[in-house]
């Protein structure tokens, strides 16, 4: 028979995050140990810059993939694989610790698969906004659009928890108001690029993706419709 003893006060996390996080971290890894020389050998210092060529999402490449009307794989696939591509250690490692806090409680409360799907639809619309709303020639790298979009999730869950409690429920974007401004003072201070177009609709996404995939939001979609 159990007690409460043999409960363990650690509540793991969600395979899925973790299995996100090691993957994560493993591509870092091969790039900071190859930037030593440890791995791979001479060619290897140039890996981390090789996969931002092949992997990173560019604006140019979108205008011409439109003007073209050509789509080929190998550039498509930039919208879901820039987020692995970190431009350092340590960028690396504000993704995963973002991605551990907010992915634990995302896939918590809409399930491991809904939460993947914030993931990579976040990166995806917010590397598309950047492409389409800015002129920018800088390529976009990095993890923080998708986190953003986890960061969105974790707005709607806030949002609804206090609408259910009959709060204020603009209190919910306190934490994305505080990043996005902390951004723009480090911009101001000492310099940024447009990189936060990609971060805010990567929010958005997230937000709006939580109406549909969270537990019942099919059915709470339905309802409204049909009560209208």
């Amino acid at each position: 028979m159990s007690s409460d003893n043999d409960t363990s006060p650690v509540n793991p996390l969600p395979p899925v995050v973790v299995a996100l996080v090691l993957f994560i971290i493993g591509i870092e890894l091969a790039f900071s140990l190859g930037a030593r020389g440890i791995v791979g050998g001479p060619q290897a210092v140039g890996w981390r810059l090789a996969a931002m060529q092949s992997y990173a999402f560019s604006p140019d490449i979108l205008a011409w993939m439109w003007d073209s009307g050509r789509w080929p794989v190998e550039h498509v696939i930039r919208f879901v694989t820039y987020p692995f591509v970190n431009v350092s250690f340590t960028q690396s490692l504000f993704v995963c610790v973002f991605v551990l806090a907010m992915g634990k409680m995302v896939a918590e409360s809409f399930g491991s698969v809904a939460m993947l799907v914030v993931f990579i639809a976040s990166g995806a619309v917010g590397a598309l906004g950047y492409g389409v709303l800015t002129d920018s020639p800088v390529a976009l790298v990095g993890g923080f659009p998708p986190v953003y979009g986890l960061i969105g999730a974790f707005t709607w869950l806030l949002w609804r928890n206090l609408s259910r409690v009959g709060e204020n429920q603009a209190r919910a974007f306190s934490l994305i108001a505080f990043l996005m401004g902390a951004q723009l003072l480090f911009g101001l201070l000492f310099g940024g690029g447009l990189d936060w177009v990609a971060d805010l609709a990567g929010f958005a996404t997230g937000f709006a993706l939580s109406f549909f995939l969270a537990p019942g939001g099919w059915s709470r979609i339905r309802g409204r419709i049909r009560h209208d």
